[in-house]
């Protein structure tokens, strides 16, 4: 007996050991599909992520039901394997949402709730701040500017290689609710904020992803004619200078529930999006207790979840519609 329980305790030592969250890319796939799984957390909303320039560190953001809080998690690779997933040495005390690793990858923004100068209440709105990193660690958190934040939300950082920033705000000169601006990098000072005027609207502009050459933009966008639901990604290419006129990403990304928070890994591999698409139906026939376990925990729920697919595929599917 004794020899048993001794068993059954290395057994589950083992077991408890491994990493049950996985992080895997497939080289060749046509459709998107769930990039990061979090047995541990079920019907959790797992949204917006951002993986080092080198491929070999990821951000996301772990979210509450009813955004009663939010943070950020984060695995490196090491000696060829991703280490289990843990929470970012910055993160975990106040609201942190919104990961993007400069293109030199020795910043890390992000947005947060955190206090503001030595203030232990946090703030109500969403200010952008970002951290070094210092001896293979992430210190030093700094909130950026006043040309940059204010007292109402700045959301979904973005930035270039240039330095300049792109990002989701609420301002007084906004077109919509909600608008994309940039903040150039000069001399090592944040410029005043501009709006895009091409790409932004009347209604929501959100969640805009920059490639470090600023050749193109994708981004969350609700209310526009055609949308498929309650906000869809579209990508807007810059010529001469000038962003032009934003397309659809289409159906094969966008669904009747909210697409957004779209990332391009830096070797342009991969692309990444979340969304709260739903493969549940409303009604089934002669649905066993295992099958609704499946329905209510597998797949497309509901819940945020990351998807990616190739991005190379995502280019020639728009150029099919």
């Amino acid at each position: 007996m004794k020899k048993m329980l001794l068993l059954l305790v290395f057994m589950s030592s083992q077991i408890f050991a491994q990493n049950p969250e996985t992080i895997t890319f497939k080289e060749d796939f046509n459709t998107p599909e769930v990039f990061i799984h979090l047995p541990d957390f079920k019907n959790i909303n797992v949204r917006d992520m951002a993986i080092s320039p080198t491929n070999d560190e990821i951000f996301f953001t772990l979210d509450a039901p009813k955004n009663a809080f939010r943070t950020l998690l984060t695995s490196k690779k090491v000696n060829g394997k991703w280490t289990a997933f843990t929470i970012a040495a910055f993160s975990g005390k106040f609201h942190d949402i919104e990961p993007a690793f400069s293109p030199d990858g020795k910043q890390l923004f992000f947005a947060s709730k955190r206090p503001v100068g030595n203030g232990i209440t946090p703030k109500k709105d969403y200010d952008l701040w970002y951290v070094t990193r210092v001896n293979g660690e992430w210190k030093n958190p700094v909130r950026l500017p006043e040309t940059i934040n204010s007292d109402k939300n700045e959301y979904y950082p973005s930035i270039a290689t240039n330095g300049t920033i792109y990002f989701t705000a609420e301002r007084e000169d906004a077109k919509g609710k909600e608008d994309i601006y940039k903040s150039e990098l000069k001399d090592g000072n944040y410029q005043t904020s501009t709006s895009l005027d091409v790409v932004n609207t009347k209604t929501y502009e959100y969640n805009a992803y920059v490639s470090p050459d600023e050749s193109f933009l994708i981004f969350g966008s609700y209310g526009r004619k055609g949308s498929l639901g309650r906000g869809d990604l579209y990508i807007s290419f810059r010529k001469n200078g000038v962003w032009q006129e934003a397309v659809s990403l289409g159906n094969l990304v966008n669904s009747d529930q909210i697409d957004y928070c779209p990332f391009v890994s830096f070797d342009k591999k991969y692309f990444f999006y979340t969304s709260e698409k739903s493969t549940i139906q409303t009604s089934y026939t002669n649905l066993n207790f295992k099958k609704l376990k499946e329905v209510m925990n597998e797949g497309s729920n509901g819940t945020s979840k990351i998807y990616y697919l190739p991005f190379d595929n995502l280019l020639k599917s728009i150029q099919l519609e």
